[in-house]
């Protein structure tokens, strides 16, 4: 029997600040590149949750060293060998960031997950490392369960690559071409979402001494050694958006500790898009502050750089004074389950009317009322149902433990934000 979570109303302000765990996009990155660089590193405050513990565990799988020193971990590069059995779970990043890794070991190594993870395209990624010689056996279908026949090195150099569906792909490529023979001369065949995690790849890249150059239709990496580094984490940038969300909710005040001055995370979106819903948003010594006033601005945006903020942002927009506009997030129908069915299917029964757009949604606010929702193995829909639960008593959200994903303390956190119990789980 699933779990249910009955979300905490809270009809007065809250005021609070709140601290985050690390950043999931940079932990994924800093794990790849440290376990393929030339000597040790230690990655300082990570973030600790299932799709880095499982991204950890699949470069375990091929021989990396990756040793916990209190909250940190330290990881030693090692020769990839397989056999190898990676589970990649639910995470794109696994799914996308290891084969290229896997095809540098000597040996099989089979990738596989949750049942949802063979939903998720990642043709353009295979497809690709088929260009640049390797050998994968997914019996035709573009999809996990597939094995890659690693030989212990990658030829690289020119390859076009579809990453429509994914900015992943394009990462997972960059992270591993310094150690293919030629590097790698990537070619776009069309547009790329997200692209903002792509151009946090080719920054941290050259944080670690990688040559990567923009070119007129992707880019190239140049063939040599990636340098060890210590690394320490920024706070998970779009883990703050329920939190900052309910400022705005509430009319209250959340402060998000530690608010990098600079940051190559897609998050940090979130000051301007909560700005423009109608709250205050300030940057303090303590980090980003965001005031609410009780009146939440429709939304009309394109969020195809930060589609990760969606069900957030959706939810407001259920609450706000009119109708909201979300659109350049088709993607996300490739996410961890159709987000856009599924926050139709949210925002719906909790007294929303919405529109699916070709890349997006219509949210018109209606009469609220109280709703069982489901989480959809999801753990941006749990954080989007805590949103719509502050203003709607009654909202509750079965499979609450899908956010292990990314933030597996988030209930208790979200307490401590209220100053409250959890809500029931029953």
């Amino acid at each position: 029997m699933s779990q249910v979570w009955t979300t905490p109303h809270r009809p007065s302000p809250v005021d609070a600040v709140v601290a985050l765990p690390g950043s999931k996009s940079l932990t994924a990155r800093a794990l790849i590149l440290a376990a393929l660089a030339d000597g040790r590193s230690r990655l300082v405050r990570p973030l600790r949750a299932r799709d880095t513990d499982l991204m950890a565990a699949g470069l375990r799988a091929l021989g990396v060293r990756i040793e916990d020193d209190g909250d940190d971990w330290l990881v030693t590069p090692q020769p990839l060998l397989g056999p190898a059995e990676v589970d990649a779970g639910l995470a794109g990043t696994v799914l996308r960031f290891l084969p290229a890794v896997a095809a540098l070991a000597t040996g099989p190594v089979r990738l596989d997950g949750d049942a949802r993870l063979r939903d998720r395209p990642n043709a353009g990624l295979l497809s690709a490392l088929r260009a640049l010689g390797v050998d994968i056996d997914d019996g035709g279908s573009g999809r996990a369960p597939f094995t890659v026949h690693g030989t212990g090195g990658v030829r690289g150099g020119v390859v076009e690559v579809d990453a429509s569906e994914s900015s992943q792909i394009v990462s997972g490529l960059l992270l591993a071409a310094p150690r293919f023979d030629e590097g790698i001369d990537l070619r776009l065949a069309g547009g790329v979402p997200s692209m903002p995690h792509v151009e946090m790849t080719v920054t941290t890249l050259r944080e670690h001494g990688v040559e990567v150059v923009a070119t007129e239709r992707g880019w190239r990496v140049s063939p040599g050694p990636i340098a060890a580094l210590d690394r320490v984490v920024e706070p998970d940038l779009s883990n703050a958006a329920p939190f900052l969300a309910a400022a705005l909710v509430t009319g209250g005040r959340v402060t998000v500790r530690d608010w990098p001055e600079v940051t190559t995370q897609p998050g940090a979106q979130l000051a301007r898009l909560l700005a423009a819903m109608g709250a205050d948003v300030v940057r303090t010594a303590e980090g980003l502050q965001v005031t609410g006033t009780g009146v939440i601005q429709p939304l009309v945006a394109d969020l195809g750089e930060v589609g990760e903020l969606t069900p957030v942002l959706a939810a407001l927009c259920a609450l706000a004074e009119g109708p909201s506009r979300l659109t350049g997030i088709a993607h996300l129908r490739g996410h961890e389950t159709d987000r856009l069915q599924a926050l139709d299917e949210v925002l719906t029964a909790v007294g929303a009317t919405v529109e699916q757009l070709p890349d997006g949604l219509v949210v018109q606010p209606g009469p609220r009322r109280a709703a069982q929702v489901d989480s959809y193995a999801d753990h941006r829909m749990v954080m989007a149902a805590a949103v719509l639960g502050l203003a709607v008593d009654g909202v509750a959200v079965a499979d609450p433990g899908a956010v292990t994903k990314t933030l597996p303390d988030f209930l208790d956190r979200w307490a401590g934000l209220l100053g409250e119990p959890a809500g029931v789980v029953s």
